[in-house]
């Protein structure tokens, strides 16, 4: 039988090592892209079909929409744009019908995200996956920080964590 301050230190340690898998559970902050995005980088958009509502200040691009900006790629049925006030640059974009963004060797897919040009933010809805190499990681929401280059992945969190080959 395992002494109490011994029974204490095991316990202790067990709950440092899981404490991390909790965290990750509740949501993971991880790296998307190889570097920071240049938001004032033209973006640049393909697609089938486009219809432009001078009233509203937006335009929607239908079928196999692909819009670029930088080395960052995003992939839609549907891509809404909406124009800042004077129509003097872009506002946010709105894909949905199922997206897949691409930064780097990094890459995301989901039913819907939402890219506010102005903040740099990126929040991708429904069924989220994002894979980065050998590793995925699912959840519901995946909010993505052009700026700073990372992400966060949150709602129900699911990884696989492959141990470090050995030398």
């Amino acid at each position: 039988m395992m002494p109490v301050p011994r029974l204490m230190m095991f316990v202790t340690g067990l709950f440092l090592v899981c404490l991390p898998i909790v965290s990750m559970a509740q949501g993971a902050q991880v790296a998307f892209g190889s570097s920071q995005q240049d938001r004032n980088l033209p973006v640049e958009v393909t697609a089938d079909n486009l219809n432009v509502n001078q009233n509203d200040g937006t335009a929607t691009f239908t079928g196999n929409v692909v819009i670029g900006q930088g080395e960052m790629r995003l992939t839609a049925p549907r891509v809404l744009v909406v124009y800042l006030a004077g129509q003097t640059g872009i506002e946010s974009l709105e894909a949905t019908g199922g997206v897949t963004l691409v930064s780097g060797s990094d890459a995301a897919e989901g039913e819907r995200a939402d890219y506010n040009i102005t903040t740099g933010i990126i929040e991708m809805h429904g069924d989220v996956l994002l894979v980065q190499g050998d590793n995925a990681i699912t959840g519901e929401t995946l909010f993505v920080d052009t700026n700073a280059g990372t992400a966060r992945v949150s709602g129900r969190v699911k990884t696989v964590l492959q141990p470090q080959a050995r030398q």
